[in-house]
């Protein structure tokens, strides 16, 4: 293994740790209430940010979060229940369903503490009033194989929900409300993450229809009567039932990208972050940062050699044939190709949740002899590239990365070594 490959996996594994709920939450609980404490919450790092609440608090706890099936983590006094991601499932609907009567009845001296990260959007998969499970699930098929951004698919999940787009907060009423994230998003937008289940909402029915339009979703009937009917509004910025409500994000993504940018600089390599709301097509993002390595490689800058190159956000594939692998795969594989072999240019992308779309691993890297290493075996990257198939050239190359759930989320995470 070589020592960039080495280098790599460390710089990764510093973002995730980054993004330890147990060192990220505990900061942000708040002071007993008079009355109960109630927590809830819903993501793929509800689970661990439960058990950093239960081992940091002094007094009585109880509540349900709801994480992604094999994403739970042990805790005492919070019932941890597990649901279908990225598609929703029965175990969503009812979880969400719980949550809600959960929070019921509550009164000014309670204490609501809900906990947000990336995903809770399809665990919590409640349907709006008319529509059923499987016109959610048919919708929220059609929106991930679009190419739509997170934004413009949530903003489409909250109009079908009876618990996203601010409705949970208005159900904790009267309720002191504490929403601690952590932010999976590109711009950290508390009302983007998970659909804001507990903040105000700008979006309309009308943005949700026009995104249907424009990515040419094929909404079934009693979905796209319940768009264009527009029956109830989720809550807005100026609505005062919701001024019981506070808000804290707890991890983003460019603090796990400057603890990534701390390993490199130890190793010797200059760190320049990109950015950390990198968004647009997998295969495209990957055509620009293709170009910024050559550029550093030839030119040496706008950062000398050696550097690391680092970017978050949340890339998107729109899915044409079914081939195997995730969105960072597939930018991977699309840089690959890009660099033909560039001597001296090695790299890796993952997701900081330990699963890069639905199959085994985080993340791939590739190197300069990926391409020839890949041609001895028979793999063509253009044939792989054009069926989104990803994980099926990398896994023979030995080029995957699996980490199993790492119990947080910020999203995507990429690196370039520039020798």
């Amino acid at each position: 293994m070589s020592a960039q490959r080495i280098l790599l996996e460390k710089m990764f594994l510093a973002a995730i740790a980054a993004a330890d709920p147990m060192l990220c939450v505990p900061p942000h609980l708040p002071v007993r209430p008079k009355g109960r404490t109630i927590v809830i919450g819903a993501g793929k790092a509800a689970a661990s940010m439960a058990r950093a609440v239960e081992k940091n608090w002094r007094g009585a706890l109880s509540g349900l979060v709801v994480t992604r099936y094999g994403h739970a983590a042990p805790c005492a006094q919070i019932e941890v229940l597990e649901a279908a991601h990225p598609v929703p499932d029965a175990a969503g609907e009812a979880a969400a369903r719980r949550i809600l009567e959960t929070v019921r009845g509550l009164t000014a001296d309670d204490l609501v503490i809900c906990l947000i990260s990336g995903g809770g959007s399809a665990l919590l998969s409640l349907p709006a009033e008319g529509l059923r499970l499987a016109d959610k699930q048919a919708v929220n098929a059609a929106l991930l194989k679009s190419g739509a951004t997170i934004t413009e698919m949530n903003c489409v999940r909250k109009h079908l929900s009876a618990i996203k787009g601010g409705r949970l907060a208005l159900a904790c009423a009267p309720a002191r409300l504490l929403t601690l994230i952590i932010s999976d998003v590109p711009g950290d937008d508390p009302s983007v993450i998970a659909s804001g289940p507990t903040v105000a909402d700008a979006t309309t029915f009308a943005d949700a229809r026009e995104i249907m339009r424009r990515y040419g979703i094929d909404a079934p009937a009693a979905v796209t009567a319940h768009l264009e009917m527009a029956k109830e509004e989720t809550p807005k910025p100026e609505d005062g039932r919701l001024v019981h409500g506070e808000t804290r994000l707890v991890a983003t993504a460019l603090q796990s990208l400057e603890a990534a940018a701390q390993v490199a600089r130890v190793a010797g390599y200059a760190p320049l972050i990109l950015g950390d709301s990198i968004e647009g097509e997998a295969r495209d993002v990957a055509l620009v940062h293709a170009g910024v390595a050559r550029h550093v490689a030839r030119h040496g800058g706008p950062v000398g050699k050696p550097c690391a190159i680092l970017s978050g956000g949340e890339t998107t594939v729109t899915v044409r044939h079914k081939g195997r692998g995730g969105r960072n795969g597939e930018f991977m594989l699309a840089l690959a190709r890009a660099l033909g072999g560039h001597a001296g240019i090695h790299a890796f992308a993952g997701d900081t949740d330990g699963i890069d779309g639905s199959e085994n691993n985080a993340g791939c890297f590739a190197s300069p002899d990926t391409l020839s290493r890949a041609l001895a075996l028979g793999l063509k990257a253009d044939d792989y590239l054009a069926r989104n198939d990803a994980w099926s050239f990398f896994n023979p190359l030995g080029d995957l990365l699996i980490t199993g759930p790492t119990l947080t989320n910020v999203n995507d995470f990429r690196a370039i070594l520039i020798d």
